[in-house]
Order: C-alpha cells, then sequence, then structure tokens
C-alpha cells in the first residue's frame, strides 16, 4: 500500500516547493530527529511489507476507505502546495504541513487492514499503529523545523 505513496513522491519530488527540496529540508536537522525519522519510516515499511493485503472484514473495508481518503488528502495537500505555492492556505502552518501530518489517515488505515504477518510472528495492530505514530511525531516536528525557519 506504500507503492502509490512512493510513486506519488519520486513522480514529484522536482516540483516540490524549495522548502521541502533535501538541500533545504534536510539541513541542519538534529540528529535525534533525522535517525528518529528515518528508522521509525524503516520499521513501518517493514511491518507493512510483512502484513499480507485482504479486504474482509468490516473493519478492514472501514481502513481501506480511510487509507483512500487519507492518500487523496495527501496528494491534494501536495498539489496545493506545487502548484498554489503562494496562497494563504500554502503559507499557514496549517497548509505547509498537510503532506507531513495527513498521512495519519492513510497509515491508520494500512493499520486497521493488516490482520496477520507472513511469518509465524502473533500479530498486533498496534504495532504497525504505534510504529507510525512514533513516525509522524518526528516527522511533524521535522516538518515545523522547517516551516519555522522558512516562514
Amino acid at each position: 500500500m506504500f507503492i502509490p505513496i512512493f510513486i506519488w513522491n519520486i513522480a514529484l519530488a522536482h516540483k516540490f516547493p524549495k522548502a521541502f527540496q533535501p538541500e533545504i529540508f534536510w539541513n541542519k536537522i538534529p540528529a535525534f530527529l533525522t535517525y528518529g525519522e528515518n528508522i521509525s519510516r524503516v520499521i513501518i515499511v517493514t511491518i507493512a511489507l510483512g502484513m499480507p493485503l485482504k479486504v474482509v472484514t468490516s473493519l478492514q473495508k472501514k481502513g481501506l476507505f480511510l487509507y483512500a481518503t487519507g492518500a487523496l488528502l495527501y496528494f491534494a495537500s501536495w498539489l496545493l502546495l506545487i502548484y498554489v505555492p503562494d496562497s494563504q492556505w500554502s503559507n499557514t502552518v496549517w497548509g505547509f504541513m498537510a503532506p507531513a501530518y495527513t498521512p495519519l489517515l492513510w497509515l491508520l488505515g494500512m493499520g486497521m487492514i493488516g490482520d496477520a504477518f507472513y511469518f509465524k510472528l502473533p500479530f498486533k495492530r498496534w504495532y504497525f499503529i504505534l510504529a507510525a505514530i512514533i513516525f509522524l511525531g518526528f516527522h511533524n516536528l521535522h516538518t515545523y523545523l522547517i516551516f519555522s525557519r522558512t516562514h
């Protein structure tokens, strides 16, 4: 389920506003933030790779809806920053940070869809959701730091 997000980010990365380009976004970021964000990112992707995709139960169907809604909001947040970067919305903390906090929806949706691992370990939904919340904490703090430097 990360594939549409990865494709989107790779395809549009060159169009992201200047503050989101690596030379600014990753410049002078405290080590605890860099390591925390990247390690937790690897953990959620790894957990997701271990979860089979199936949508059978009512909870999984709700999770798929939440994932799709969250992904659409995530994509829309980037489109606003890319195509109307000087808008009032894009220059507020909420607009600037939207691509950092909207993943909460699609990540929670993924967590609701998962109900097992491919390998023989006990599955608990909270493994993925907790890792996602930790990642989003670091990622949102990082994005807020960039906003405070650039606005």
